[in-house]
């Protein structure tokens, strides 16, 4: 009889965080490349959701929407789900009542940052109240919680009460993220300027990164700005110190622009010390960009030597390093690093946590 895992793929209709949503599916492609013998891979998904992973043994396709799930699960109801073993790449699962022990059901569920907690203001209040809402369910249901990182393990300790049931399993970059052959082109569509280092963050860090660049006198773009942000980011730059015409803000990416983007940056600059996944730094070592980061528990646990972890008042300095004497040496180290980090080892890690439940 051979063993099912579930995967939640909640926006296979509809992508509404495009992180989380690659990194399911590369969760998933992953669970089947690894599977043990005797084990499947299938999926959950909306109405009006496919999966376009090869290998996946079954999909069952939910009578509602994602919209009408994220609504219906926050509440404990959780219609045509079934039980089994079930993960959850994300915040969205169906927490219920089941039985481990009994019947073999199991239900994990993964938290890639905790912005609800430590920075509610910077994102909408519906958000805010679901992410809280999912969590306090986990804690009542899940037979698991898994994290990215130690350091985020540690502060979800001090948010809700888990005990042991805390697992921390790192996310990885896109298979194959790499700059395209036509990555020249792509800059040039975009409209970048020969000579830019990308920066990530929100809020006061982002000013920062901006006060980094001025100081360092070089463009900045940033990416994943969220629709209609333009105009305030731009403001927060100019306040910076970074003239508004040296600051590039663009929207979401698909992997071959970003990576067009990120492949051409003298530097990336990882300026929030919020506990999260940081997606953007990861991708930038794995393509030997030189890293420059704000020293917090998370970039201690995943960035390690791959670049410069510096307080708030050393980025300057640091970025000014990183385009000149320093950039051989950290695109070297962020190159290493980055090899700890796949999607393939994630999935096995996420196969011997339901083993060993």
């Amino acid at each position: 009889m051979s063993v099912q895992l579930r995967v939640v793929l909640d926006q296979a209709a509809q992508v509404v965080d495009p992180d989380q949503a690659r990194a399911a599916m590369a969760l998933t492609a992953g669970l089947v490349a690894t599977a043990p013998r005797g084990c499947l891979v299938s999926a959950l998904v909306p109405s009006g959701g496919s999966v376009g992973v090869r290998g996946v043994h079954d999909v069952r396709t939910l009578p509602l929407g994602r919209r009408e799930l994220a609504a219906s699960w926050q509440l404990g109801m959780a219609p045509g789900v079934g039980g089994g073993l079930i993960h959850a790449p994300s915040l969205m699962a169906p927490l219920v009542r089941h039985d481990r022990l009994h019947d073999n059901d199991q239900i994990t569920i993964t938290v890639w940052d905790l912005k609800a907690w430590e920075t509610p203001d910077a994102l909408p209040k519906a958000n805010v109240v679901w992410q809280r809402a999912m969590l306090k369910r986990a804690a009542k249901h899940a037979d698991a919680v898994v994290v990215p990182s130690h350091a985020m393990a540690e502060r979800l300790a001090g948010i809700a009460s888990f005990g042991d049931r805390i697992r921390v399993i790192a996310g990885a970059a896109p298979e194959g993220f790499r700059p395209p052959e036509d990555a020249d082109h792509r800059r040039a569509e975009l409209q970048l300027p020969a000579r830019y280092v990308v920066v990530t963050g929100e809020g006061d860090a982002l000013a920062e990164g901006f006060r980094a660049a001025a100081r360092a006198d070089v463009d900045v773009v940033m990416v994943d700005a969220a629709d209609g942000a333009e105009p305030a980011l731009a403001d927060a730059a100019s306040a910076a110190g970074l003239p508004e015409r040296r600051a590039h803000i663009r929207g979401a990416l698909d992997d071959a622009d970003r990576a067009a983007v990120i492949g051409g940056a003298g530097a990336v600059v990882a300026a929030s010390a919020v506990s999260t996944w940081p997606w953007r730094a990861i991708e930038a070592m794995a393509l030997g960009v030189p890293l420059v980061a704000v020293d917090s528990g998370v970039h201690r646990d995943v960035l390690a030597d791959g670049g410069a972890l510096v307080t708030v008042e050393e980025l300057g300095d640091a970025l000014e390093d990183a385009l000149g004497d320093g950039a051989r040496r950290l695109s070297v180290l962020g190159s290493d690093r980055s090899r700890a980090f796949s999607w393939a080892s994630s999935a096995e890690r996420v196969w011997a946590l339901h083993a060993d439940l």
